[in-house]
């Protein structure tokens, strides 16, 4: 190996290293183009971080670090699925089962259905319950590759299960090798017991859950659902405005099923996100490019509930807004967990390039996270993370449908076989 240590992809090391040669790498870095591909590459990495990622030929003296070839597969940046909602009781199946059999939104409803179901399931189950739930829905993502992922709450909608949610979730992080980024969902939807009161249900519930949450560690940013079954911009302000004066990060599900201005709201805040976007405007786009906010597609919700507007993909890449795609995994609208068909759906029914898929599924998806400088790339100083592929082409990756050609998965450096 080169003792040229020049690469801005390389750094000062010491001590035990592991050296991944051999490879062909997508870096996904923004200073390369395309998917920042590297042939005959190679990852060395020191204490769970990426020390050098680039040609083969460039990597800096390695000492005694142990080599792992392999064998020319593609290597790409581990999977970040940034929108899901995994933590949960119960599910919905009955209801899919019932609109197939041709029930109306309203008679689910009054059998039971919709989110009111959820929310009762949620709240029957302990945090540990809640765990073993959603291990399983984990667990199917982990296999193919993801290696960070956001959990929202949302289906307690009390303080006290809301809080049960967001424990259940951090706690995933320590049940699996895996990155979790938590978000507070409690402005999701309003319960029974508020029904009509939206504003007391914010005040009681939401508020004074995120100021609990905060106080216990278990919130890294704050979401809500700004629409006309949901909540006002005006309502959402109030969460935001708490939010804010708590340091808090925000990002907003918006412009679903109608246009209310929410992802201009969201970017009047410096969100990291507004997600769904299927009616988002020009002033919208505007606005989230201003902000640097990224746009989350969730191409799972769009065909579960038989969407026929699409998010504005064109305007979006004019304008230059960062697109991440999501699962939106939860419980009605979107039960996907799968973010390599996930990649599929953004291309085949939102028209994203391969490129953007990718990228999508990795870089975009740590940016919307608040999390880029962490993960999301394959380069110097950021954590190994990474998913190595049985492929031929990274087309593969968004080609294929309900094919994993997962090798393995990285997580901070740490090898974990399909």
């Amino acid at each position: 190996m080169s003792g040229n240590n020049s690469s801005e992809d390389s750094v000062r090391f010491e001590g035990k290293t592991r050296l991944w040669r051999n490879a062909r790498l997508a870096t996904l870095k923004e200073d390369r183009p395309g998917l920042g591909i590297v042939e005959k590459g190679a990852i060395l990495i020191k204490d769970g971080h990426i020390v050098f990622a680039g040609s083969e030929s460039d990597v800096p003296e390695t000492g005694d670090a142990e080599i792992v070839d392999l064998e020319g597969r593609w290597v790409t940046p581990g999977l970040v699925d940034c929108h899901t909602h995994i933590v949960h009781g119960g599910n919905r199946a009955r209801e899919f089962e019932m609109r197939l059999e041709g029930a109306s939104y309203e008679e689910i409803a009054r059998a039971g259905g919709g989110i009111v179901s959820s929310v009762n399931a949620t709240r029957a189950l302990s945090v540990n319950d809640l765990i073993a739930a959603a291990l399983p829905r984990l667990d199917t993502l982990l296999a193919e590759g993801v290696t960070t992922i956001e959990v929202k709450s949302g289906y307690g909608l009390s303080v006290e299960s809301e809080l049960k949610m967001l424990q259940a979730a951090r706690a995933l992080e320590d049940a699996r090798p895996v990155r979790v980024v938590t978000s507070y969902l409690a402005a999701h939807a309003t319960p029974a017991e508020y029904r009509g009161r939206n504003g007391d249900y914010i005040t009681d519930v939401v508020l004074s859950g995120l100021e609990q949450a905060r106080a216990k560690g278990l919130v890294d940013a704050v979401d809500g659902f700004c629409e006309g079954i949901a909540f006002s911009p005006a309502e959402i302000a109030r969460v935001f405005d708490l939010a804010k004066s708590l340091g808090i990060p925000v990002k907003l599900h918006a412009e679903q099923l109608s246009n209310l201005g929410g992802a201009k709201l969201a970017a009047s805040y410096g969100a990291l996100s507004a997600d769904h976007l299927e009616y988002l405007d020009e002033d919208g786009v505007k606005a989230m490019a201003a902000a640097g906010t990224v746009a989350v597609l969730l191409p799972g919700a769009f065909y579960a509930i038989h969407e026929k507007q699409k998010p504005p993909v064109k305007a979006l890449r004019e304008t230059g807004v960062p697109i991440a795609i999501a699962t939106d995994c939860n419980p009605g609208t979107s039960p996907l967990t799968s973010m390599l068909l996930t990649m599929n759906m953004a291309a085949t029914l939102f028209g994203l390039t391969v490129e953007e898929c990718i990228a999508g599924a990795t870089r975009e998806g740590a940016r919307a996270l608040g999390l880029l400088s962490k993960t999301g790339t394959l380069g110097a100083g950021k954590s190994a993370d990474f998913a190595i592929w049985d492929i031929e082409s990274p087309a593969e990756l968004v080609y294929r449908i309900g094919f994993n050609p997962l090798h393995a998965r990285v997580f901070k450096g740490e090898k974990f076989d399909r």
